[in-house]
């Protein structure tokens, strides 16, 4: 999630134990070795500790090339990587490893489809254009092959939120009292949310995109999806534009995303309920999320609604303020179709979203799938992004079938496994173990009660998933962002990107004793034997390099120092691919938003124990990317080959200057600033990484 957008207002107002009295008793145990949960993807068990045991150990600055390696068990990585890594830069260009090329492809405003114009680099584009366009701030990606050598595919990109002074001429237009008073600028704005569907092909070493493709299409913020799960057809769920509770309208705020087994496109709707504005009596539901109930919605659309041009109540849909008899005179429960995961099939020209409740209703951030085994459920995680909010998995009913690998139907598989299920929220226990609390009507609360006696029915609890999570005693975290899961190990890990709230009435960790948590940290855990218990430690503390002992734990140097980790990956080959949004003045100083590599898997000790980020073994972890000023460096995908990785690029400041991602804005140059996917490639065409 951008800090542009970032809403500091604490929603979660119950006592349940903040994630650093849990962490400070957690690392005074850091002798007791994991066990007792039968964690099958491991040999044996990592102890717990900030230092390292035995571990491998090299420079960060290193020069050797480090070669693959036979793996001594099939549930660790043969990868090592093989670049240098590089310094921090604080430039209006990318920065990459010697050997390597960045080219701007896909660029907010270029033309996907016919029925609009060119971009232009005034902004005057209108809403018809945007409509048929890249959206804006790129952020979450994935590439779907269409080839075997993945030289041909589509890319479906999230676009997050906008800029209304990059996006229009002069910024929004607007009257005195903050009234929007061009609809078309508003219709474009709401263009430029969603996500893109855009095939591209490499042509020559380069990446080009097909233009008028067959397949290229745009999901708006007004763009009609189906609803599924728990909330189908509920009465929640009526509106006047879907009487029966079957759809919504659009998708905000598209910050993570996900993918499934069987092909399709998983995006977050994440911090959505600012869109929305209440001024009546507010629902739990909408107090829990932070729904606004006064002054007007983040970029004001709801104060244009009954104008002459608003078609279907397009703008008066965003304020929910109950003014009717029931629901089908108003829109009071326009926000209940929002802050879910929504599956897309790219394959398939035209087909429509779907959204899928039994995931929970909150702010995702990321939606990742465990790892596969067949005849067993399918697993998705997805982290609640603010201050003091909760991580959650979704177990499904249905056992994996590896023949739902390749469907006829992909939607239809995406029922059979994500409509139907349990969602869980995460209690991290003090002595390394943890415990995932089912959401359901016979859940026991801190209380003693259960969910059943303040919700009737599984779709309340979904429509205040983050409500429920605090009757029965999740554990608040640092805000829980992207989710990934390693190939080999299938060791989950998450970033917790800060939480500067941290403070002494919330709790201090002599541990980490790092009160205001500019810097955040990544936390991983095994899966037990059954759905609810797991294991887990701190993989690695964000840090400046100079900072002192109690702040730099993962004993960080200049080459990999980071704050803020937010986006994250791994490839198949096993290498985590970890993005930041700086929150850090220590690490921003010395560089842009970054992306660093690291093979978790290849960091054990003689005994094979799984070893977290140390001193010893640091260097492991390089800085393989820099985005150029202003910017956030975000999403990450890859071609099946591993010869091109495209990462996206949000609000830069002044960038991009020319199709190399590489070349800096001229000093002195202002450019209209546009997002852009960015492709990484060897200039020898071989495999990035390694």
């Amino acid at each position: 999630m951008s800090k542009e957008i970032f809403n500091p207002k604490r929603f979660n107002k119950s006592d349940n134990p903040d994630f650093d009295q849990v962490l400070e008793s957690h690392l005074s145990r850091r002798n007791i070795i994991k066990g007792g949960l039968g964690l099958g993807a491991m040999a044996t068990f990592a102890t717990f500790g900030l230092a390292g045991c035995n571990s491998s150990s090299s420079s960060s600055a290193a020069t050797d090339t480090l070669t693959p390696t036979t793996p001594a068990t099939p549930t660790a990585s043969s990868a090592r990587l093989g670049f240098n890594s590089i310094a921090g830069s604080k430039i209006d260009a990318v920065s990459v490893p010697e050997g390597y090329t960045a080219q701007v492809l896909a660029p907010w405003g270029q033309p996907i489809k016919s029925g609009g114009s060119a971009w232009q680099e005034d902004g005057s584009n209108n809403a018809i254009d945007q409509a048929n366009s890249m959206g804006m701030h790129h952020d979450g990606l994935h590439f779907f092959p269409l080839n075997d050598d993945g030289t041909d595919g589509l890319l479906c990109v999230n676009h997050e939120y906008i800029d209304q002074n990059a996006l229009h001429p002069n910024g929004s237009d607007k009257d005195a009292d903050g009234i929007r008073t061009s609809v078309d600028q508003v219709r474009k704005e709401i263009n430029a949310h969603g996500v893109a569907v855009v095939r591209i092909k490499l042509v020559d070493n380069e990446w080009q995109v097909v233009d008028n493709d067959p397949l290229n299409r745009r999901y708006t913020g007004a763009t009609t999806m189906t609803i599924s799960g728990p909330l189908a057809h509920s009465d929640k769920l009526i509106t006047p534009f879907s009487p029966d509770g079957s759809q919504a309208r659009g998708t905000l705020n598209n910050c993570g995303n996900g993918y499934t087994p069987w092909g399709t496109y998983l995006t977050c709707e994440e911090n959505w309920p600012g869109y929305f504005i209440n001024t009546g009596e507010t629902t739990e539901d909408q107090e829990r999320i932070g729904i606004d109930t006064s002054g007007t919605t983040r970029y004001g659309w709801e104060t244009v609604a009954g104008s002459t041009q608003e078609r279907v109540d397009e703008f008066g849909r965003f304020n929910v303020t109950p003014t009717g008899t029931s629901a089908l005179d108003d829109y009071r429960n326009e926000a209940n179709g929002h802050g879910y995961i929504v599956e897309i099939d790219p394959y398939t020209a035209n087909s429509r979203a779907v959204k899928r409740t039994a995931l929970g209703r909150f702010r995702h951030e990321g939606c990742t799938v465990g790892k596969l085994t067949e005849g067993k459920p399918i697993t998705f995680y997805s982290g609640h992004d603010s201050r003091f909010e909760y991580m959650y998995k979704f177990v499904s009913d249905a056992l994996w079938d590896p023949a739902d690998a390749n469907p006829t139907d992909r939607l239809a598989t995406g029922d059979k496994y994500m409509d139907a299920g349990t969602l869980y929220v995460a209690k991290f226990d003090a002595d390394g173990v943890g415990t995932w609390l089912p959401l359901t009507l016979d859940s026991v609360t801190k209380e003693g009660g259960t969910l059943g006696d303040k919700f009737a029915s599984l779709a309340d609890i979904i429509l205040n998933t983050a409500g429920a999570a605090d009757l029965v005693g999740a554990t608040p975290m640092d805000r829980p962002e992207w989710c990934a899961v390693d190939p080999f190990t299938g060791s989950v890990y998450l970033t917790l990107t800060n939480n500067t709230r941290r403070n002494e009435t919330t709790g201090t960790n002599p541990a980490n004793p790092r009160l205001n948590n500019k810097f955040g940290h990544v936390i991983r855990w095994d899966e037990g034997d059954n759905h609810t218990e797991f294991s887990w430690d701190i993989f690695v503390f964000g840090s400046d390099a100079a900072g002192d002992a109690l702040t730099n734990l993962s004993g960080l140097d200049e080459f990999n120092q980071f704050a803020s980790p937010d986006g994250l990956a791994f490839d198949q080959r096993g290498i985590m691919w970890i993005q930041t949004d700086n929150g850090a003045d220590e690490v921003e100083n010395y560089t842009n938003d970054q992306m660093l590599a690291v093979v978790p898997s290849a960091l054990t000790d003689e005994e094979g124990n799984q070893q977290t980020i140390n001193s010893e073994n640091q260097g492991e972890l390089r800085r393989f990317f820099v985005g150029p000023n202003g910017c956030e460096v975000t999403g990450f995908t890859i071609t099946p080959d591993y010869t091109t990785m495209f990462v996206s690029i949000q609000h830069p400041g002044n960038w991009p200057y020319s199709s190399n991602a590489a070349q800096a804005t001229p000093s002195g140059m202002t450019v209209r600033p546009r997002a852009s996917v960015v492709a990484i490639r060897k200039a020898d065409g071989g495999a990035l990484g390694v």
